[in-house]
C-alpha cells in the first residue's frame, strides 16, 4: 500500500490500467484517465502530455511548425523519456498524411518520439486499415486532435488528375489510387483551370476530414462530445509551412 502511493507506485499503477485498456478494447483512455485522476492527482504526479483540449494540441503543433519554417527548431534530448515510453505513449495527435519522403511530421512539427502517433500513405486518404489506426490512437491513447495534412506538388494526387486528363492508366497497383482518391478530387477535376492540382490537393484533404469527423462509432461521438477535433492541412514544400483549411 506504501508503494502505491509513491510516484513510482502510482506511474506503474497507471501503465497497468493503459495496458490492460489496450488490451481489452473497451473503455480505453478514459479507464486510464480516471486512474490518474484518483491516484496521480493525489500523488502530485503530473498528467500525461495529451491530457489537453483539441484546441491546445493544435496551438502546440502550429507552434512547433513555426519554429521549423523558421529553422530554429527546439533542442531536443532524445534519450530523455525513453524508458518511460516503453511503458506507455500519449501523443499529442495523430496525423493521416501521405507517404511521401519530403513530408517528416514530427520534423515539420517539430515534435519528438511520442508526441505524435503518424498514419502514413501515398494521397493522404481514409480507409479502413488507416482508420483502425486512427481510432486507436484517440481511443486507447487519448489523443485529442486528428490532422489529414496533404501537401503541395503530391504525386498521388497528380497521378490521378493527369490520369483523368489524359486517360492514361497507372501502371501496376498505382491504378487503386483513382480509386482511393476520385472522390476528394472529382470537384476539383470538374472545375479544371490552371490550379487544378492545387485545388485536388485541399479538395482531397477537405473529403477525408469529414469522413473522419462522421467515422463512428468512435471518432464521430468524440467529435460530437467535443473531445476530439479533426483538422485538415496542407504543408507546402517550398517553405515548410503548414497552412490549416
Amino acid at each position: 500500500m506504501r508503494d502505491k502511493l509513491t510516484r513510482r507506485g502510482v506511474l506503474k499503477s497507471t501503465y497497468g490500467v493503459l495496458a490492460g485498456a489496450a488490451l481489452s478494447g473497451v473503455s480505453g483512455w478514459a479507464e486510464a484517465s480516471r486512474e490518474w485522476d484518483r491516484e496521480g492527482a493525489q500523488a502530485g504526479v503530473d498528467a500525461p502530455q495529451n491530457a489537453v483540449s483539441p484546441p491546445e494540441a493544435l496551438k502546440r503543433l502550429m507552434a512547433g511548425n513555426a519554429r521549423y519554417a523558421a529553422n530554429q527548431p527546439a533542442q531536443k534530448d532524445y534519450s530523455a523519456g525513453r524508458a518511460a515510453r516503453v511503458a506507455a505513449q500519449y501523443p499529442v495527435a495523430a496525423i493521416l498524411g501521405c507517404a511521401d519522403s519530403r513530408v517528416a511530421p514530427e520534423v515539420d512539427f517539430d515534435q519528438g518520439p511520442g508526441d505524435l502517433f503518424v498514419v502514413r500513405v501515398a494521397g493522404n486518404y481514409v480507409n479502413v486499415d488507416n482508420l483502425a489506426s486512427l481510432e486507436y490512437s484517440v481511443e486507447l491513447l487519448g489523443a485529442p486532435l486528428v490532422m489529414v495534412l496533404g501537401h503541395t506538388n503530391c504525386g498521388a494526387v497528380s497521378a490521378v488528375v493527369k490520369s483523368a486528363q489524359k486517360s492514361e492508366p497507372l501502371p501496376g497497383h498505382i491504378f487503386m489510387l483513382i480509386d482511393a482518391l476520385q472522390a476528394g478530387v472529382e470537384v476539383a477535376l470538374q472545375e479544371g483551370g490552371d490550379q487544378v492540382l492545387d485545388h485536388a490537393i485541399e479538395a482531397n484533404v477537405r473529403h477525408n476530414v469529414e469522413r473522419l469527423r462522421r467515422a463512428q462509432p468512435i471518432l464521430a461521438q468524440r467529435v460530437t462530445a467535443k473531445k476530439l477535433e479533426v483538422v485538415g492541412a496542407v504543408y507546402d514544400l517550398a517553405s515548410g509551412r503548414v497552412k490549416l483549411l
